[in-house]
């Protein structure tokens, strides 16, 4: 009986603790749940107070810890076949020599090189030749600095505002933005790089008669989000104004379903992205308001083409209508539109910079609703706080977390699929870069032969067509992926201007002597 009573005591025992450990094991999951719980819901803690001078981003990395480590790593220098970080950025001109006749006559034929990563932005473009050998306009430092409180502050000065650092600091003051961007688009470059480091940073305090009072950055927190409620939001003037235009034209952007609704709501106020844009739009808003395709030399105020829609077409037909302004700053009065005088042939022809924005719109991808940020700063969970990534680099070199979310197959296809695309927009670019050589050489033969103006004009028209769309690609930095159709018909278009330039040149009266023996046997 006392034996069956120990054992009864023992199996009550070990249930007992088989119980309290079971109980532990439930409480603790809660508490875990409900700390994660909490977590989600209260995703930062506001440790340092940060405002719209804030262009240094430590102040907001203590804030926001995650974020901040991995916009750290921008510096890193792993890269892929076209495009990512560097160590020694190579110099495209090397690699593609037929560059240098493409922009002869243009600063990039003297220093054109591949992009790192976000942290090298402005220090890489302070050092290029294009700036230190070449006079270059302060409006190139629109999208590679923090610049907006520079802006802010020059207008303010212009509008009659002691600009002090709590002023400058205490909104955004959309008025005083505006007057210093159009102030400062009529600057030198070396006059607005010295503006910035008079314009206070968060951080950085004056030394005893020292005239700075703060730093030059890159591109920062305070240009991507707002410093009082975190949400994102555009603060380049360029891209405001852009899109306002793009708003009012008639081009269908169905990826921007927001503009459709503006235009249906018959609004006399101008399309607003930080007030009309979803969300999801304004993650590709903050990319699109730097890569873009624009004006930014000073004899005009920097300028987004979006007059008539974002195609190829779109943007050449406004620069075609352009006029610059007169030397009282009156609109037009200053001659036709154009970027430079092509070295070797005298024709006045664009420049593209670098339209991924805009090419990005013509692809699948927009109309699916991706935004750049889905593919170039994926979302990564830490804890139960879902983070995007603010390490900016090629989706190629973050293929899991970038890519297979919504393509459930392999690393490899997807890097297959992509490396397709690349090779085979760079095996068309690299025929419109022989086209292009073949006009040009054209085009020089027929003026030496005498050909007058009159008769070049058409070609000088195609010249310039057919070497805006090589360039449109070239200096795109997707390699065609951003809307693979789209690279080849526009690549394609280049090929024909090209070879249309080059005909009419050996048809020319005084340039029949120039042309090649193989070509005179056929006709």
């Amino acid at each position: 009986m006392a034996s069956e009573n120990q054992r009864s005591f023992g199996w009550l025992a070990l249930l007992t603790g088989l119980v309290a450990f079971a109980t532990v094991g439930v409480v603790a999951l809660l508490v875990n749940i409900f700390e994660r719980k909490q977590e989600a819901r209260k995703p930062f803690v506001r440790l340092v107070e940060v405002n719209e001078v804030s262009t240094d981003p430590k102040p907001w990395g203590v804030n926001f810890p995650l974020q901040y480590e991995s916009y750290l790593r921008t510096a890193d220098t792993e890269r892929t076949e076209y495009g990512g970080n560097h160590a020694l950025p190579p110099s495209k001109l090397e690699k593609d020599p037929w560059l240098k006749r493409l922009f002869a006559g243009y600063a990039f034929s003297i220093d054109y090189r591949e992009a790192r990563g976000h942290a090298y932005m402005l220090g890489d473009q302070q050092v290029t030749k294009r700036v230190t050998d070449v006079q270059q306009a302060g409006a190139c430092l629109h999208c590679h600095a923090s610049i907006i409180p520079t802006y802010r502050r020059i207008g303010m000065e212009k509008l009659g505002i002691e600009p002090t650092e709590e002023k400058l600091g205490e909104a955004f003051a959309q008025e005083a933005v505006m007057e210093g961007f159009r102030a400062v688009s009529q600057m030198k470059y070396e006059e607005v790089a010295a503006e910035l480091t008079k314009t206070p940073d968060g951080t950085t305090k004056p030394a005893e008669g020292d005239p700075h009072l703060g730093a030059a950055h890159p591109v920062s927190c305070v240009d991507c989000h707002d410093p009082e409620t975190m949400s994102i939001r555009v603060t380049r003037p360029g891209f405001i104004e852009g899109i306002a235009k793009l708003a009012r034209s008639d081009d269908p952007v169905p990826h921007l379903p927001s503009i459709a609704r503006w235009r249906d709501s018959g609004s006399k106020k101008p399309y607003d992205p930080n007030v009309d844009a979803t969300r999801q739009e304004m993650r590709s808003f903050v990319c699109g308001q730097c890569h873009v395709e624009y004006y930014c030399a000073n004899k005009m105020t920097l300028t987004f083409p979006w007059s008539n829609g974002l195609k190829v077409e779109d943007l050449e037909q406004e620069w075609e209508e352009t006029e610059f302004p007169g030397e009282d700053g009156t609109a037009g009065g200053g001659g036709e539109f154009y970027d430079y005088v092509h070295k070797e042939t005298g024709t006045k022809v664009f420049k593209a910079q670098h339209p991924e924005f805009e090419l990005w719109s013509q692809g699948i991808h927009a109309r699916a609703g991706v935004s750049c940020s889905d593919c170039h700063m994926p979302y990564e969970k830490e804890g139960a706080t879902k983070v995007s990534s603010h390490w900016v680099r090629s989706p190629m070199l973050n293929i899991n977390k970038a890519c297979q979310t919504c393509h459930h197959v392999s690393e490899s296809e997807l890097q297959a699929r992509v490396d397709t695309i690349q090779d085979r927009t760079r095996a068309l670019m690299d025929r419109a870069a022989v086209a292009m050589t073949d006009m040009l050489d054209a085009i020089i033969a027929a003026q030496e032969a005498g050909a007058s103006e009159e008769d070049l004009k058409p070609i000088r028209d195609l010249q310039r067509k057919a070497m805006w769309r090589l360039d449109y690609i070239s200096s795109e930095n997707s390699k065609g992926f951003h809307a693979d159709q789209e690279a080849a018909r526009i690549l394609g278009e280049s090929i024909d201007y090209s070879r249309q330039a080059q005909a009419a040149a050996y048809k020319l009266p005084a340039g029949t002597k120039a042309q090649p023996e193989e070509v005179a046997a056929t006709e």
